[in-house]
């Protein structure tokens, strides 16, 4: 049994099996291949289909462990040396900023991933990159409200708002990077005036995740609510009464005329102690490739980091948007200063 498999199964049983999924490529692939330990935030039905085809190219067997972001960076840093993971693979850059903090990365050079990866979207020295761009919209009620007011961010914190909003906790890593994208573009002032008129205008405490706040508005208990597309593109495909939920609200792309909507990322890193860094680093350029790449945005319903890429129907129904292209590096710089401006804010 192999390193990764004996700290794997002792992590499972540690963790009681809770939260925590072991994944290996199921098909045999050459011996001569070698292997690559994952460490990885998203579920394993989003990335086996690509790993499974990975390991059939390369013959680079993938093994992966599955469990929280924070849980995951935490066994990192506590094992030190010791770990079997040669790859963490997480969602927000402030989380891939808190692991680049925490000394869990090590420094990579490849052409390719520097090519396909637009500098905003990857650390500058080259600790993480973005595999895949989620945005952060406006949802509305279609059939009670008349969006035709809601453009920005801002107009949230419009009073006549007041008891129409629905959004999630401020312990949520997501809501946390779009405060710190508002303090790098408007300062902490202007940023904490705004977060105590959205509170101002909760038609309920923050509560639950992005889906919730969907089937919220789509319910009636707000009309207004602010999630991560590709939460939307899951339930508008899904085969219950989530699609009818999602079908039930409208997008709006905020700041169309201004730096544009805020985006986020799912990342990944070599591991600083990794045992197998060149595969490492080949699944990442795997990863960044134009067929991953077309399997995200179809699948996952998340946009592509490369350009040209083609993507399924849901985000083609979407149309087109500006993307605010601000450096997500300042995401996790921001991001102490954004929990402690939200906490002031009566954001809980």
């Amino acid at each position: 049994m192999s390193k990764f498999s004996v700290l794997a199964l002792l992590l499972l049983l540690a963790a009681g099996g809770v939260g925590l999924v072991l994944y290996s490529t199921g098909d045999p692939v050459p011996d001569d291949g070698g292997e690559v330990n994952i460490y990885s935030a998203r579920q394993e039905a989003l990335l086996k289909p690509v790993l499974d085809r990975f390991s059939a190219e390369t013959g680079i067997k993938v093994n992966m462990v599955a469990g929280r972001p924070e849980g995951l960076l935490q066994r990192l840093r506590s094992e030190g040396r010791n770990t079997p993971a040669d790859l963490l693979l997480t969602v927000d850059a402030g989380n891939l900023h808190l692991a680049k903090e925490a000394g869990v990365f090590q420094p990579v050079e490849s052409p390719i991933l520097d090519q396909a990866v637009p500098p905003h979207l990857r650390d500058p020295e080259g600790h993480w990159y973005g595999l895949s761009t989620r945005a952060r919209v406006i949802i509305y009620a279609r059939d009670r409200f008349d969006p035709a007011g809601i453009s920005t961010y801002a107009d949230l914190a419009d009073p006549e708002l007041a008891g129409k909003i629905c959004i999630r906790s401020s312990g949520n890593v997501y809501n946390q990077s779009l405060v710190a994208s508002r303090i790098a573009h408007y300062g902490v002032d202007a940023t904490e005036e705004w977060v105590r008129g959205l509170m101002a205008n909760l038609a309920r405490p923050p509560r639950g995740g992005d889906r919730d706040q969907i089937r919220a508005v789509a319910a009636g208990e707000c009309d207004l609510a602010v999630v991560n597309t590709y939460y939307l593109g899951g339930m508008l495909n899904a085969a219950d009464a989530d699609r009818q939920a999602a079908e039930a609200v409208g997008l709006i792309w905020p700041d169309q005329d201004e730096h544009g909507t805020h985006i986020n990322v799912s990342g990944a890193g070599v591991t600083q102690y990794a045992d197998n860094p060149e595969n490492a680093v080949k699944l990442l350029e795997f990863l960044v490739g134009e067929e991953s790449q077309n399997w995200y945005a179809a699948v996952n319903y998340e946009f592509p980091v490369r350009s040209g890429v083609p993507v399924g129907d849901t985000l083609v129904d979407w149309g087109e948007f500006r993307a605010d292209d601000l450096d997500l590096a300042l995401l996790g710089e921001y991001n102490p200063q954004a929990v402690r401006l939200m906490d002031r804010a009566g954001w809980r």
